[in-house]
């Protein structure tokens, strides 16, 4: 069931690290045939081209390697390094490199009409008028071991606690820092992850998606592709 190209729908999803967001928000964009875009990715990717190419200015020379990025060099398995964690951290808190992805996440979204962006501002600052903003929760406890499932394939030496530790600073950061805090927005559509299993979660997420599409263009058999 998917929306049919001359239909729009912006969906923004934020939510504390291994919360579910990214899991959740590509299943929708597969299910409804929308653009998934992870704003994770590219500060990921620009780390990666600032580690490999060492620009003296950093500002001039992302805006012309986002200028016509291709989403396919974003599913470089080089991009999720702990080098490039680590980087991406630093370069997350520049607010000129804030302001070339986020036009870049802007331009997307108009381009595309039909999609669905996860990450950090996309419901406060990139898309605030977005027709739908997903904000996920989950304990400490089912995040951090979902995260060490993750991270345990890279590394068989990764241990949970420790996973847990970092977790629990990173969620501490997120929420105090002064530039872009996790922040809900108040019209967001609360999804409790660690309660749900992902059809659950799909399910959830498609009972709101479909009411939205009902109350913007009516008739719900005009709208889908058969």
């Amino acid at each position: 069931m998917k929306l049919k190209k001359n239909y729009k729908l912006v969906i923004a999803a934020d939510g504390s690290a291994a919360s579910g967001k990214t899991t959740g928000s590509k299943l929708i964009a597969k299910k409804y045939g929308m653009n998934f875009l992870s704003s994770g990715l590219l500060y990921r990717y620009a780390s990666f081209q600032l580690l490999k190419y060492k620009p003296i200015n950093k500002v001039l020379f992302l805006k012309k390697k986002f200028k016509n990025l291709r989403l396919r060099k974003l599913l470089d398995k080089r991009l999720h390094s702990p080098e490039i964690s680590k980087h991406t951290s630093i370069i997350a808190k520049q607010q000129k490199i804030r302001a070339i992805l986020k036009i870049f996440q802007k331009n997307f979204a108009k381009k595309h009409k039909k999609v669905v962006i996860e990450g950090r501002d996309i419901q406060t600052k990139i898309l605030p008028d977005a027709d739908i903003k997903f904000f996920f929760k989950c304990s400490l406890n089912v995040a951090a071991y979902r995260r060490f499932k993750e991270l345990k394939k890279r590394n068989k030496n990764t241990k949970l606690i420790d996973v847990k530790k970092a977790m629990r600073i990173r969620d501490n950061l997120d929420k105090k820092r002064k530039i872009s805090p996790l922040i809900q927005a108040e019209n967001a559509v609360i999804v409790h992850s660690d309660k749900l299993n992902i059809k659950s979660m799909v399910d959830k997420m498609s009972k709101v998606i479909e009411k939205k599409i009902r109350e913007k263009y009516g008739n719900r058999n005009r709208v889908w592709q058969k």
